[in-house]
């Protein structure tokens, strides 16, 4: 009789361990989701350096003026410079590697004080770039490679951007919780890019953490090419896995912006619609479609304003022969709950957390 009870209670045991260990895990998902919906009211970047080094001149090259997240990031920094009394001046990649060189070494012959590799790849300027830190021009990026910090190879002072992996990992957490632990997963990325696979990776990983939870499938398809791939392929993943089809998370907003379409022409729109989470951008069409409860749940958007003043304040303290701040911005998720707080109104994530004060404060400006 002995040998009849080792087995079942084995089983229990392990049951309840597995058990208790789901419940811990949801809970821990629980408590990041609700961390990042909180409307960001207290600052949590410096509060201490170098007051303002007065008469500086910097250049902006952006990848692409088109790009909201690049526009935001200028319009940030330019408010900035105005109450710094810097000279800004802006030249646009226009989204190719060639505009992107020729506006750099436009730059250069400029000799000013700071220039700013406004959301492309250093890799492709590593002779010019030499040749503006030989000309004692200091480096600052936004979105140059996915880690925010110094990227000591191409000799930038600071790369501004928020952590990828913790974007990724909050928007699978946000799966998680909504399912209650139940959430079968499409993740959808874009393998030409290191970023875009990185956060996949964590996206899927963070799904593998939910025992009661599922990856369906890793759909790799172009960034480039959403508009034509999305619709069809909606459509097709409908058919194949029907009720499996719960949660879509993806790297950008790009891929909603063609399957909400689909989705409504296949009777699968609004609360109809599988949960669909972005792990970035926050552009103005999701935010959109979060409000209306059109095909999105959910972004993880950054404070693109608040990031062209942080670049501004890693420029003075390079110019004033101190370390960068080090300061990188949580991430933020975008709900229809929480959609009218943090400068929702306007579309764009804008924390009302006063970080334009706190950095006049640090400067010693008005």
């Amino acid at each position: 009789m002995k040998h009849l009870w080792i087995l079942p209670t084995t089983l229990l045991l392990a049951s309840a361990t597995s058990s208790a260990w789901a419940d811990a895990y949801l809970d821990q998902a629980t408590a990041a989701v609700t961390k990042a919906t909180a409307s960001v009211t207290q600052w949590d970047g410096p509060t201490s350096g170098p007051k303002l080094q007065a008469n500086k001149k910097i250049i902006f090259i952006a990848s692409d003026m088109k790009n909201g997240g690049v526009q935001g990031v200028q319009e940030g920094l330019s408010e900035a410079a105005k109450a710094a009394g810097w000279k800004l001046e802006t030249l646009d990649g226009g989204g190719s590697v060639k505009d992107q060189l020729a506006s750099l070494n436009q730059a250069i012959a400029q000799k000013p004080d700071g220039i700013v590799i406004g959301g492309w790849n250093p890799n492709v300027a590593k002779i010019p770039l030499k040749k503006a830190i030989q000309q004692g021009i200091v480096l600052t990026a936004w979105h140059a490679v996915p880690e925010p910090g110094p990227i000591a190879k191409y000799n930038v002072f600071y790369n501004v951007t928020s952590d990828s992996n913790e974007v990724a990992r909050i928007a699978a957490q946000y799966a998680v919780v909504q399912s209650g632990g139940k959430a079968s997963v499409l993740i959808f990325t874009d393998s030409l890019y290191q970023i875009a696979l990185d956060k996949a990776n964590v996206m899927k990983e963070e799904i593998g953490k939910c025992s009661g939870c599922k990856v369906v499938e890793f759909i790799d398809t172009p960034l480039a090419d959403t508009a034509n791939r999305m619709p069809a392929m909606t459509f097709s993943l409908l058919q194949k896995y029907g009720d499996q089809f719960q949660y879509a998370l993806a790297i950008n907003d790009l891929y909603f912006d063609f399957m909400a379409p689909a989705l409504k022409t296949a009777g699968k729109g609004g609360n109809n619609a599988p949960y669909s989470i972005s792990a970035g951008d926050g552009s103005i069409s999701a935010y959109q479609r979060i409000r209306s409860g059109g095909s999105q749940s959910a972004t993880v958007p950054e404070p693109l304003k608040l990031h062209g003043w942080q670049l501004l304040d890693e420029f003075n303290r390079a110019f004033a022969k101190q370390p960068p701040s080090g300061y990188v911005t949580p991430a933020h998720l975008v709900t229809r709950d929480n959609i009218t707080a943090d400068g929702g109104s306007s579309n764009r994530y804008d924390p009302q957390n006063d970080y334009q004060g706190h950095y006049k404060a640090i400067w010693g400006v008005k």
